[in-house]
């Protein structure tokens, strides 16, 4: 049953520059505090959706044109949501939750924590403060990142998709891969992605397949109330 849903998926996302990597509720839940788990069977079948460098061109840009008139909010979040609805069609005989980066609780915690589901998908490595033997940061605050094997950090965690009636109890669970394994790299990433994360340096931490275009970079750096005009949108539309 996995194979044929994350077939289709792959079928319906790919197209777009978008992912779907696998997993089991089981394994995200398992390595977090319960205010922070998915509330479902541990056996439920889940997928992580990643934006790649092309979502940019093959998924944003003909969505802005097409829906130029009724874009309200954040043009990609509502791409995303767009796309991520209309996968829902393609399985009528499932029931399928979705989830977004963006959404929070009312708690005021975010509905899914994103690295954590890249990484128990095996999606991208999810590089903390643990992983470094030799901490060189005493009481400063250090925030982890992912890092996808061929794109680097020229990605985006984008959403889940939850299959609450699918079970997969013999799912196996892959490793992420570990591309930046040493000490040295591990330490220059996270300086790199927590005090000098605006150059954007961290991203290429790893030798990538594919980057962000200089037209995407730029849209990506502009301040969001601004991203507007780049598109070709009328401000009121924000």
């Amino acid at each position: 049953m996995e194979r044929r849903v994350a077939e289709r998926l792959r079928n319906a996302l790919g197209p777009l520059g978008l992912e779907a990597h696998a997993f089991k509720v089981g394994w995200y839940n398992a390595i977090l505090q319960p205010a922070f788990h998915l509330p479902y069977p541990e056996d439920t079948l889940a997928f992580v959706v990643l934006s790649t460098p092309s979502m940019f061109d093959k998924a944003l840009k003909p969505f802005v044109n097409k829906e130029r008139l009724k874009i309200i909010r954040d043009p990609v979040d509502q791409c995303i949501s767009h796309h991520l609805s209309r996968v829902k069609e393609k399985f009528p005989d499932q029931r399928v939750d979705v989830m977004f980066d963006y959404e929070i609780l009312p708690s005021r915690k975010p509905k899914f924590l994103a690295q954590t589901a890249a990484h128990v998908a095996g999606a991208a490595y999810y590089y903390q403060r643990k992983d470094v033997k030799l901490d060189p940061w005493g009481k400063k605050k250090i925030y982890g990142v992912c890092i996808h094997p061929k794109y680097g950090g020229w990605f985006a965690i984008r959403g889940l998709l939850v299959f609450p009636d699918i079970q997969v109890p013999f799912l196996e669970q892959p490793a992420p891969v570990d591309c930046v394994s040493t000490e040295e790299r591990r330490i220059e990433l996270l300086e790199q992605f927590n005090f000098h994360w605006q150059d954007g340096r961290y991203r290429d931490i790893i030798e990538v397949k594919e980057r962000y275009s200089e037209e995407q970079k730029t849209y990506f750096a502009t301040p969001p109330a601004e991203r507007f005009r780049l598109l070709g949108l009328p401000q009121e539309a924000q």
